[in-house]
């Protein structure tokens, strides 16, 4: 029996372990430069050899890490959660669209369509698309900032020291800079690699003529590596107030912390619809529902940890070869980090030649609201002199993304259509890659 408690409770705990070791914690380690405590505390600093008086100076830094460190790490997660959750999968409208007249299918589309993009057409009563596409992406900036180059300060928490009254010396103890040792501040750099691979399986069947429905199953693969360097730089004074090691005679002011790790499962799940509105020779209408479920393991980085559902008007024109579509609607986030977002995907698809169609599209999102990821304000230090500190270099603004989107189908006997595409950002915001590559392989039947 005692065994048998031993193996459940062992078992309890492999979530737990499991968990620990998972990419989101990785980042947070990035933070922590002595085993087993808390981000930014001071080990020297805290040594039980030194005097009281050094001692109790450990944790001083842990405030301002506390807020920088869930800011920094919250944005990173949330946004490398959500960029995995909204990698690029294809159309839903395939190669090929038709619809009946008397029982005999008619063609409603000449080009293969976008990739990325929807078109108003729908595929038809009993027509089936499958697909298989690998998106990669190797994301290197933050809001612009390099991913390889994100700079932070740490300030001094703005505390009493013991024997300090309501003034020392004529100043008040509650003025940022008082005493001296308040004007210490920790310089970190933080320099991330994240590669992301997603691979993603699809279907869309025509359940009706005006009516397709369709799921996406990605399996996601994403790996990190993480370097960090933290520096201290006493203000001055007789002696050394904080440290990493050593002595206050001695000591060590700089630490490093490096981690890595991969990891690679289920992605978030999708089920998506398309209901036609209209539909003629020249010009179609549609609605697209699609819902995105938190299958992924948040943990992992594999998905966004949250459900979230968009629904698109879409439009589109042919004229002979020549198609162009507009896609705009309202993108729902439940998580508590991230912003609903505005959509609107504007482009064209042409048959270039007899089995080539080219499409290019500019596919954008925007930030609803104030974002919901706040980080540390500026600290404004009173003494000696009036100065300010920007705690970190990512800059405080919308997280709209534009990319441009450009690519190729190239259909083949059978109902087979193989694609491929770039995605490039034209903006800033978010987080990003240089560019997103996605290879593709659909099938019409």
């Amino acid at each position: 029996m005692r065994r048998r408690l031993a193996a459940l409770a062992v078992l309890l705990t492999l979530p737990t372990a499991a968990q620990s070791q998972g990419l989101r914690q990785k980042i947070s380690d990035l933070f922590i430069f002595t085993s087993g405590q808390d981000p930014l505390f001071l080990g020297g600093t805290a040594d039980p050899n030194n005097p009281q008086s050094i001692r109790v100076h450990g944790s001083h830094f842990v405030p301002s890490a506390s807020a920088e460190n869930g800011s920094i790490i919250g944005f990173l997660t949330t946004a490398i959660g959500g960029n995995v959750a909204n990698a690029p999968i294809g159309s839903t409208s395939g190669g090929e669209t038709f619809h009946f007249e008397a029982g005999v299918p008619v063609r409603t589309s000449s080009s293969a369509g976008p990739i990325f993009a929807e078109r108003g057409q729908t595929l038809g009563k009993g027509r089936t698309v499958v697909g298989m596409s690998r998106t990669s992406s190797h994301l290197s900036s933050l809001r612009g900032v390099d991913l390889g180059n994100i700079e932070g300060f740490f300030t001094h928490q703005n505390v009493d020291f013991p024997g300090c009254d309501s003034t020392q010396g004529g100043l008040s103890c509650k003025l940022m800079g008082v005493p001296n040792l308040e004007n210490d501040v920790m310089q970190f750099k933080l320099n991330l690699d994240i590669n992301v691979n997603v691979t993603s399986v699809y279907a869309t069947f025509g359940l009706t003529d005006n009516l397709d429905v369709g799921v996406v199953v990605p399996l996601v693969s994403t790996s990190l590596s993480g370097q960090s360097e933290a520096q201290i730089i006493p203000f001055g004074g007789p002696t050394v107030a904080h440290f990493f090691a050593g002595t206050p005679s001695n000591p060590v002011l700089s630490a490093t912390r490096s981690v890595d790790g991969s990891a690679t499962g289920l992605g978030d799940v999708a089920v998506r619809t398309k209901l036609s509105v209209h539909q003629s020779q020249h010009s179609a209408v549609a609605l697209l529902g699609e819902a995105r479920f938190a299958t992924g393991d948040a943990d992992q980085l594999l998905g966004a940890g949250s459900f979230s559902s968009r629904g698109l008007a879409i439009v589109s024109a042919r004229f002979g070869d020549f198609s162009a579509h507009g896609n705009t609607g309202f993108i729902y986030r439940a998580g508590g980090l991230q912003n609903n977002s505005v959509a609107g995907t504007f482009g064209f698809d042409d048959l270039i030649a007899e089995h080539v169609t080219i499409a290019a599209d500019v596919v954008s999102e925007l930030q609803v609201g104030a974002s919901k990821l706040h980080l540390p304000a500026p600290v404004q230090y009173d003494y000696p002199f009036k100065r300010t500190i920007n705690p970190t270099s990512i800059p405080d603004m919308a997280d709209d993304i534009v990319n441009g989107s450009f690519g190729f189908k190239f259909t083949a006997p059978g109902g087979f259509t193989i694609l491929t595409n770039a995605l490039v950002p034209l903006n800033r915001g978010g987080l990003r890659a240089n560019s997103t590559f996605t290879a593709g392989l659909e099938f019409a039947f």
